[in-house]
């Protein structure tokens, strides 16, 4: 479940509709002194009196204007100086925290929500999502009275000219030396989002022959009937060009979702199955598993058994994925919605870097990948939303009755979560098992008692 001592920041950073609430211009000032401070006190008491650098990247949003530029005058006026990165990646802004030796790293995106909402992602030196203690620590501060830097202390803000042909090599060094992609015809699908200049670029200079959509940002087609979270366009481009296999990246690329060549869809968990299977062959995979989530298919779960491994599940979130890799010494972890974390080679969901590890193994087994890559058949798994004007009170008698009654019926060969989303206001509730009529009355039910709704999606 969702921390409840948190206003501002969810499940992945702060997130809202554009110019109101936590992402109106005053409020990000308010953020950026918040966070400027925390991070400067916490890294000169190790590392003495320096420049204190933030890099800054964004998607195509049309609000990514005022949210950097508000940005950018809360960490100024803290002493801070200022990388702008422009259009990049969530894992480019990640990496590039590392490489340009900066203290913290900002990504401004709302991922796969619509265009009308924006968010603000925080990365530390280690090119990882900042913990809930510095959340919980900068949020506190947002609500105090922070002093500014004295006026021969302000910070710059620049421009890095290479910063997408940085991430562009970052990310062709990920592919085996040598291998090339020639003979692959490839629809990648960007979502008119962040990857929009860099995924095309690195498919082409590895040898594909790239069939770029999602390719013509406006600031308000991000995501629209697009990208991951709507392959149909996908689908239909890869059978109307007879192309080899699609590939899917969200509005700022840390998600990623494959079509074969007949059209079919990989999601995150059968492209994770995938990948632990075939490094698990030329050894490769380290923990003897690979961390999901509580979301991730029962299937998935079975199948890696079958091969002798362990899914461990944390909770939903690629930080938390990564933090259970952490914990359990694993190199690969993900969620179903397409985050997929190589630690290898990322601190974050990479969806462009995800891809090249399928098209690797794709390459060295000269097989299509519709023979390959569809490891399990997923046991029946229902998703629905229920969107709330306000929080629901999970922990009411009545629901949790509700739940209860639900978990029995499913037991012990079904599963059934019930939690906030982190990222938008909706309830989601989700079951999964053998019995699909059993699983959509265990959901019916579960709505009915679940009140007050307004859409069910």
């Amino acid at each position: 479940m969702m921390q409840t001592t948190q206003i501002l920041f969810g499940t992945d950073g702060v997130r809202g509709p554009a110019n109101s609430g936590p992402m109106a211009p005053d409020c990000i000032l308010k953020l950026a002194t918040a966070a400027a401070h925390h991070g400067m006190k916490k890294y000169f008491a190790s590392h003495g009196d320096h420049r204190f650098t933030i890099v800054i990247g964004k998607d195509t949003r049309l609000s990514g204007y005022m949210v950097e530029s508000s940005l950018v005058a809360g960490f100024v006026s803290m002493g801070a100086d200022v990388i702008l990165l422009g259009p990049l990646p969530t894992p480019a802004v990640a990496m590039l925290t590392r490489s340009l030796r900066a203290q913290m790293g900002v990504m401004i995106s709302a991922s796969h929500n619509p265009f009308q909402d924006n968010g603000i992602k925080f990365f530390g030196p280690d090119g990882c999502k900042i913990n809930r203690s510095d959340e919980e620590t900068i949020e506190q501060l947002t609500t105090g009275k922070i002093p500014l830097a004295n006026c021969l202390k302000i910070g710059r803000a620049k421009r890095l000219d290479d910063a997408a042909g940085r991430y562009i090599e970052f990310a062709k060094a990920t592919f085996p030396r040598g291998q090339r992609l020639d003979g692959l015809k490839i629809v990648v699908d960007c979502a008119h989002g962040a990857t929009y200049k860099v995924a095309p670029k690195v498919l082409w200079e590895l040898g594909a022959d790239v069939i770029p959509v999602g390719i013509e940002p406006n600031g308000e087609n991000i995501n629209l009937d697009c990208g991951a979270t709507s392959p149909a366009l996908l689908q239909q481009t890869v059978l109307s060009h007879q192309a080899d296999l699609g590939i899917a990246l969200d509005g700022d690329g840390d998600r990623l979702l494959m079509v074969d060549e007949h059209g079919h869809i990989l999601d995150g968990d059968q492209l994770l199955g995938l990948i632990a299977t075939l490094w698990l062959e030329i050894g490769l995979l380290r923990g003897n598993g690979i961390v999901g989530t509580v979301m991730s298919n029962l299937g998935l779960e079975s199948y890696l058994h079958s091969k002798g491994l362990t899914l461990h599940r944390s909770s939903v979130g690629d930080r938390f994925v990564l933090e259970k890799m952490c914990t359990e010494d694993c190199n690969v972890g993900g969620e179903q919605s397409g985050h997929i974390i190589l630690k290898d080679y990322v601190t974050t969901g990479d969806g462009l870097i995800a891809a090249l590890q399928v098209l690797s193994l794709l390459k060295n087994t000269g097989q299509r990948i519709s023979e390959i890559a569809h490891v399990f058949q997923p046991v029946p798994q229902i998703l629905k939303n229920i969107r709330t004007t306000y929080p629901i009170n999970l922990q009411s008698k009545s629901i949790q009755q509700a739940i209860s009654y639900a978990e029995k019926q499913l037991h012990p060969h079904g599963r059934l979560l019930v939690r906030p989303s982190g990222t938008e206001p909706l309830l989601r509730i989700m079951a999964q098992g053998n019995d699909k009529p059993l699983l959509d009355k265990v959901i019916e039910d579960l709505i009915a008692a679940i009140q007050p709704v307004e859409k069910v999606a």
